[in-house]
């Protein structure tokens, strides 16, 4: 006989709040999240977040925090990398657009495995600007 016990219940899956997201609502939370990161590449990252949000927002409280999350992080990262370009000209804004791009990736794709598995993401060092 071994002398270990029984396993026990197994930590619940979800969003946090302990509701089960359903897979189409965690489909739209990653587009907003992993769409953003794909218009980021012609500046316009916030597009992707608002069109979730205006498309599937009212229908999943899921759905709308991933998403006007999402676009309080890329409002906020519009507003870094414009202040990165000016402070360019002394140098120091390169330095700032590489430590924030490293930041900007990891985060995006942080949040999109956390949506993709139904979990709600909060950006760091983000102002929140849409409620």
């Amino acid at each position: 006989m071994s002398s270990y016990p029984p396993p026990g219940p197994s930590w619940p899956q979800g969003s946090g709040s302990g509701e089960l997201v359903p897979s189409e609502d965690r489909n739209w939370a990653v587009g907003a999240h992993l769409g953003s990161f794909v218009a980021a590449y012609i500046a316009l990252g916030l597009i992707a977040p608002l069109i979730v949000l205006l498309v599937r927002g009212g229908q999943s409280p899921f759905v709308r925090r991933q998403a006007v999350e999402s676009l309080n992080f890329q409002l906020n990262a519009l507003v870094i990398i414009a202040i990165g370009w000016l402070l360019a000209i002394v140098l120091i804004g390169f330095a700032i657009l590489i430590v924030y791009g490293v930041f900007y990736v990891v985060c995006v794709v942080l949040a999109t495995i956390r949506a993709s598995q139904g979990q709600d993401f909060r950006y760091p060092l983000t102002i929140r600007l849409i409620s």
